[in-house]
Protein backbone atom coordinates (compact mmCIF):
# COMPACT_ATOMS: atom_id res chain seq x y z
CA UNK A 1 0.00 0.00 0.00
CA UNK A 2 1.62 3.59 -0.83
CA UNK A 3 1.49 5.72 2.02
CA UNK A 4 -0.83 9.05 1.10
CA UNK A 5 -1.01 12.72 2.49
CA UNK A 6 -3.97 14.18 3.86
CA UNK A 7 -5.23 18.04 3.20
CA UNK A 8 -5.70 18.95 6.87
CA UNK A 9 -7.61 22.10 7.44
CA UNK A 10 -8.54 21.59 10.94
CA UNK A 11 -12.01 21.75 10.16
CA UNK A 12 -14.97 18.71 10.92
CA UNK A 13 -14.52 17.00 7.41
CA UNK A 14 -10.37 17.02 6.55
CA UNK A 15 -10.33 15.96 10.48
CA UNK A 16 -12.73 13.28 10.02
CA UNK A 17 -11.36 12.13 6.86
CA UNK A 18 -7.56 12.68 8.38
CA UNK A 19 -9.12 9.48 10.96
CA UNK A 20 -10.72 7.88 8.06
CA UNK A 21 -7.49 8.17 6.04
CA UNK A 22 -5.14 6.49 9.19
CA UNK A 23 -7.91 3.44 9.04
CA UNK A 24 -7.57 2.68 5.54
CA UNK A 25 -4.13 3.92 4.71
CA UNK A 26 -0.73 4.14 5.77
CA UNK A 27 0.08 8.05 5.87
CA UNK A 28 2.81 10.00 4.91
CA UNK A 29 1.55 13.06 7.03
CA UNK A 30 -0.45 15.95 6.56
CA UNK A 31 -0.24 19.15 4.99
CA UNK A 32 -2.17 22.67 5.65
CA UNK A 33 -2.07 26.26 4.47
CA UNK A 34 -1.90 29.43 5.97
CA UNK A 35 -3.29 31.71 3.39
CA UNK A 36 -4.38 34.59 5.08
CA UNK A 37 -8.35 33.06 5.78
CA UNK A 38 -9.83 35.23 9.29
CA UNK A 39 -10.21 31.73 10.79
CA UNK A 40 -7.13 30.09 9.65
CA UNK A 41 -5.27 30.09 12.84
CA UNK A 42 -7.85 29.19 14.76
CA UNK A 43 -8.72 25.96 12.10
CA UNK A 44 -4.27 25.11 12.03
CA UNK A 45 -4.19 25.02 15.61
CA UNK A 46 -6.20 22.53 15.52
CA UNK A 47 -4.66 20.66 12.45
CA UNK A 48 -1.23 21.06 14.57
CA UNK A 49 -3.39 18.99 17.64
CA UNK A 50 -5.25 16.11 16.12
CA UNK A 51 -1.59 15.12 14.14
CA UNK A 52 0.17 15.13 17.39
CA UNK A 53 -2.28 13.09 18.98
CA UNK A 54 -1.57 10.64 16.09
CA UNK A 55 1.93 11.06 16.15
CA UNK A 56 1.85 11.91 12.39
CA UNK A 57 4.31 14.86 10.38
CA UNK A 58 2.50 17.96 9.91
CA UNK A 59 3.57 21.04 7.69
CA UNK A 60 2.32 24.74 7.47
CA UNK A 61 2.49 26.13 4.07
CA UNK A 62 2.27 30.00 4.08
CA UNK A 63 0.63 31.21 0.84
CA UNK A 64 0.31 35.26 1.33
CA UNK A 65 0.03 36.07 -1.54
CA UNK A 66 -3.53 34.82 -1.83
CA UNK A 67 -4.55 36.80 0.88
CA UNK A 68 -2.48 40.54 -0.88
CA UNK A 69 -3.99 39.38 -4.43
CA UNK A 70 -7.12 37.85 -4.47
CA UNK A 71 -10.38 39.01 -3.65
CA UNK A 72 -12.44 37.12 -0.69
CA UNK A 73 -14.69 37.99 1.98
CA UNK A 74 -13.14 35.34 3.68
CA UNK A 75 -9.62 36.58 3.57
CA UNK A 76 -8.11 38.96 6.36
CA UNK A 77 -7.91 41.24 3.42
CA UNK A 78 -11.78 41.17 2.77
CA UNK A 79 -15.04 42.71 3.82
CA UNK A 80 -17.17 41.42 6.73
CA UNK A 81 -18.52 37.35 6.64
CA UNK A 82 -22.06 37.08 5.83
CA UNK A 83 -24.78 35.74 8.44
CA UNK A 84 -27.41 32.98 6.57
CA UNK A 85 -27.78 29.58 4.85
CA UNK A 86 -24.30 28.04 3.46
CA UNK A 87 -25.95 27.84 0.42
CA UNK A 88 -27.51 31.18 -0.48
CA UNK A 89 -26.36 33.39 -2.88
CA UNK A 90 -24.28 35.32 -0.51
CA UNK A 91 -22.19 32.98 0.63
CA UNK A 92 -20.19 33.30 -2.37
CA UNK A 93 -18.50 36.33 -1.35
CA UNK A 94 -16.41 33.65 0.43
CA UNK A 95 -15.18 31.69 -2.29
CA UNK A 96 -11.19 31.88 -2.04
CA UNK A 97 -10.70 31.89 -6.30
CA UNK A 98 -9.04 28.33 -7.21
CA UNK A 99 -8.44 27.75 -3.38
CA UNK A 100 -8.49 23.80 -3.91
CA UNK A 101 -6.76 24.07 -7.08
CA UNK A 102 -3.44 25.97 -6.07
CA UNK A 103 -3.11 23.60 -2.37
CA UNK A 104 -4.02 20.32 -4.79
CA UNK A 105 -0.95 21.26 -6.99
CA UNK A 106 1.20 22.37 -3.85
CA UNK A 107 0.28 19.25 -1.58
CA UNK A 108 0.22 16.65 -5.28
CA UNK A 109 4.38 18.15 -5.63
CA UNK A 110 4.93 17.16 -1.54
CA UNK A 111 3.35 13.99 -1.98
CA UNK A 112 5.48 12.63 -4.28
CA UNK A 113 8.32 14.42 -2.55
CA UNK A 114 7.58 12.34 0.14
CA UNK A 115 7.50 9.02 -1.32
CA UNK A 116 3.39 9.02 -1.32
CA UNK A 117 0.94 7.96 -3.89
CA UNK A 118 -2.36 9.45 -3.08
CA UNK A 119 -3.71 12.96 -1.96
CA UNK A 120 -6.95 13.09 0.19
CA UNK A 121 -9.81 16.01 0.32
CA UNK A 122 -12.76 16.36 2.01
CA UNK A 123 -14.82 17.82 -0.54
CA UNK A 124 -18.26 16.68 0.22
CA UNK A 125 -21.75 17.49 -1.57
CA UNK A 126 -22.89 20.19 0.61
CA UNK A 127 -19.60 22.46 -0.81
CA UNK A 128 -20.95 21.34 -4.38
CA UNK A 129 -24.08 24.86 -4.14
CA UNK A 130 -21.21 27.75 -3.46
CA UNK A 131 -17.64 25.91 -4.17
CA UNK A 132 -17.07 25.40 -8.36
CA UNK A 133 -13.46 23.65 -7.28
CA UNK A 134 -15.30 21.32 -5.10
CA UNK A 135 -17.60 19.99 -7.72
CA UNK A 136 -16.88 16.63 -9.58
CA UNK A 137 -15.91 17.72 -12.92
CA UNK A 138 -13.50 19.60 -11.59
CA UNK A 139 -11.79 17.11 -9.04
CA UNK A 140 -11.98 14.54 -11.99
CA UNK A 141 -10.13 17.19 -14.05
CA UNK A 142 -7.74 18.00 -11.23
CA UNK A 143 -7.06 14.36 -10.36
CA UNK A 144 -6.05 13.61 -14.36
CA UNK A 145 -3.82 16.21 -14.40
CA UNK A 146 -1.76 15.23 -10.79
CA UNK A 147 -1.64 11.31 -12.75
CA UNK A 148 -0.17 12.73 -15.54
CA UNK A 149 2.04 15.14 -14.10
CA UNK A 150 4.03 13.18 -11.48
CA UNK A 151 6.26 10.08 -12.33
CA UNK A 152 4.37 8.52 -9.09
CA UNK A 153 1.21 9.11 -10.69
CA UNK A 154 -0.31 10.44 -7.54
CA UNK A 155 -4.15 9.31 -7.01
CA UNK A 156 -6.66 11.46 -5.59
CA UNK A 157 -8.73 10.20 -2.94
CA UNK A 158 -11.84 11.66 -2.59
CA UNK A 159 -13.85 9.75 0.36
CA UNK A 160 -17.06 12.61 1.18
CA UNK A 161 -17.47 13.08 -2.48
CA UNK A 162 -21.22 11.72 -2.43
CA UNK A 163 -21.63 12.57 1.22
CA UNK A 164 -23.04 15.31 3.36
CA UNK A 165 -21.93 16.87 5.98
CA UNK A 166 -24.45 15.09 8.67
CA UNK A 167 -22.80 11.52 7.37
CA UNK A 168 -19.17 12.88 8.06
CA UNK A 169 -20.41 14.06 11.45
CA UNK A 170 -21.40 10.12 12.00
CA UNK A 171 -18.47 8.92 10.32
CA UNK A 172 -16.29 11.18 12.30
CA UNK A 173 -18.03 10.40 14.81
CA UNK A 174 -17.50 6.28 14.82
CA UNK A 175 -13.89 6.65 14.18
CA UNK A 176 -13.66 8.62 17.74
CA UNK A 177 -12.91 12.15 16.43
CA UNK A 178 -13.14 14.81 18.57
CA UNK A 179 -15.26 17.34 17.09
CA UNK A 180 -14.74 20.10 20.15
CA UNK A 181 -11.43 20.31 18.54
CA UNK A 182 -12.21 21.16 15.45
CA UNK A 183 -13.13 24.45 13.80
CA UNK A 184 -15.55 25.97 11.38
CA UNK A 185 -16.45 29.86 12.16
CA UNK A 186 -15.29 32.19 8.65
CA UNK A 187 -15.42 34.71 11.78
CA UNK A 188 -12.15 33.56 13.27
CA UNK A 189 -13.69 34.61 16.86
CA UNK A 190 -12.70 33.34 20.28
CA UNK A 191 -15.70 30.75 19.90
CA UNK A 192 -18.22 30.23 16.92
CA UNK A 193 -20.60 32.69 15.94
CA UNK A 194 -23.32 30.36 15.50
CA UNK A 195 -24.61 32.46 12.51
CA UNK A 196 -22.38 32.62 9.42
CA UNK A 197 -22.79 30.01 6.97
CA UNK A 198 -19.81 27.51 7.91
CA UNK A 199 -21.53 27.81 11.75
CA UNK A 200 -24.89 26.95 10.26
CA UNK A 201 -23.82 24.52 8.26
CA UNK A 202 -22.30 22.86 11.40
CA UNK A 203 -24.93 23.17 13.82
CA UNK A 204 -27.05 21.38 11.26
CA UNK A 205 -24.51 18.84 10.54
CA UNK A 206 -24.77 17.47 14.37
CA UNK A 207 -28.92 17.62 14.34
CA UNK A 208 -29.30 15.72 11.16
CA UNK A 209 -26.56 13.29 12.61
CA UNK A 210 -28.50 13.34 15.81
CA UNK A 211 -25.38 13.73 17.43
CA UNK A 212 -24.81 16.30 20.32
CA UNK A 213 -22.97 18.90 19.34
CA UNK A 214 -19.72 19.79 21.42
CA UNK A 215 -19.29 23.21 20.08
CA UNK A 216 -19.61 26.48 21.92
CA UNK A 217 -21.73 29.11 20.09
CA UNK A 218 -22.11 32.96 20.57
CA UNK A 219 -25.45 32.50 19.38
CA UNK A 220 -28.09 29.40 19.26
CA UNK A 221 -30.57 30.81 17.44
CA UNK A 222 -33.24 29.44 14.94
CA UNK A 223 -31.08 27.86 12.49
CA UNK A 224 -32.35 29.56 9.19
CA UNK A 225 -33.46 28.64 6.12
CA UNK A 226 -32.04 28.19 2.10
CA UNK A 227 -33.44 31.37 0.68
Amino acid sequence: MSKTLILLSGGMDSTAALYWARREQEIAGAVSFDYGSKHNQKEIAFAGWHCRQLGLPHDVVALPFVNDLFASDLLKSGGDIPDGHYADENMKRTVVPFRNGIMLAIACGIAESRGAGALVIAAHSGDHAIYPDCREPFMRAIAEAMREGTYARIELLRPFIAMDKAGIARLGHELGVDFSRTWSCYKGGEIHCGSCGTCVERREAFIRAGLPDPTAYVSTGPLPGRA
